[in-house]
């Protein structure tokens, strides 16, 4: 059995969608199951079980002998949340649980990470496990991941084989239910659909023009890619990049969104909110070369190709992954 902790959520149903895909069926998906609109994600996929994540860890050690492989990609994801204790609770305590009880029974192990590790970036964005204890996280939830991580890296007693994928701007289908921290690829479409136009955050570093914020944005669909490679490839255990390798600005993003819908681009900037604006990344970039490395070679959808799947065979009828 594989399971996918996290599974109803965004990236965690694309997952089971591309395992499916792959021909497995015997996924078993752990997640609070009483959000309505997550729940969609599952509709129409082969699952064998699900287990509340309250309950997980009972679960497991009654069924380890059947667990082949365990994706943890549960986790408080809301950059704008400031209470430490809920990322404490959901992010560094019960992925520690998890890592405690895969060692305990030998199963190899995949979590998130998060490229909000990084902060602004003061020492690069290269998956070198040497930077991690000097890393300056600008929120609770990126410290909560970058804890994890330092955590992990000091422990004796490790999975067979585990990794920890820092995931940079994901976007695409399945992400409905996210709200504020969907991404502004969903946003915009919505924005386009209403008003025809687009609004993007004016930036407030006169070194960086308006628009011109730069992300290292990738498909969710390469992501579920790498995440399957990780799964039937076992690579050197440790922490790994999971972006494009190439930064692109909010204004390439919104031009391609009127692009896929076939409109002439209408742009209007505004404030960035004050709760965020100090916290803001004007540029992340992955550096891709450890991933390369071992052994992953696939190109990533470039932009506007993501964009244009994502809007046309997705958002524009509502479809999920």
């Amino acid at each position: 059995m594989i399971v996918v902790t996290g599974a109803a959520g965004f990236i965690g149903s694309g997952l089971v969608s591309k395992l499916n895909n792959e021909g497995h069926k015997d996924i078993v998906v752990v997640d609070k199951f009483d959000n309505l609109e997550k729940s969609k994600n599952l509709e129409g996929k082969s699952i064998i079980e699900k287990v509340d994540r309250d309950d997980f860890f009972v679960w497991f050690v009654e069924n380890h002998k059947n667990v082949d492989f365990v994706f943890h990609i549960g986790a408080r994801t809301d950059t704008t949340e400031f209470d430490v204790e809920v990322f404490n609770k959901l992010n560094l305590n019960y992925t520690k649980g998890v890592w405690k009880i895969c060692v305990k029974y030998g199963v190899p192990l995949v979590y998130a990470s998060s490229a909000a590790t990084y902060g602004l970036g003061e020492y690069g964005y290269n998956d070198d496990h040497d930077i991690v204890g000097k890393l300056k996280p600008l929120n609770p939830y990126g410290q909560s991941k970058n804890d994890f991580d330092k955590w992990a890296l000091k422990q004796d007693e490790k999975p067979v084989f585990w990794a920890g994928m820092k995931f940079f701007n994901v976007y695409g289908p399945n992400e409905y239910h996210k709200g504020r921290m969907a991404s502004v690829i969903i946003h915009a479409f919505k924005q386009i659909e209403e008003t025809g136009k687009v609004k993007l955050f004016r930036s407030h570093n006169p070194e960086v023009e308006d628009g011109r914020q730069l992300r290292d944005f990738v498909y969710v669909k390469d992501v579920t890619d790498v995440l399957y490679f990780m799964m039937i490839n076992r690579l050197p255990s440790g922490l790994y990049n999971l972006g494009t390798g190439k930064a692109r600005s909010f204004l390439d993003l919104a031009i391609s969104t009127f692009a896929a819908l076939n409109k002439e681009p209408e742009i209007e900037f505004i404030d960035t909110p004050k709760d965020i604006r100090d916290k803001y990344q004007y540029f992340t970039e992955a550096n891709m070369e450890k991933l390369k490395a071992a052994g992953y070679q696939k190109p990533f959808t470039e932009l506007e190709n993501g964009i244009s799947d994502y809007v046309q065979r997705y958002l524009i009828n509502g479809e999920y992954l």
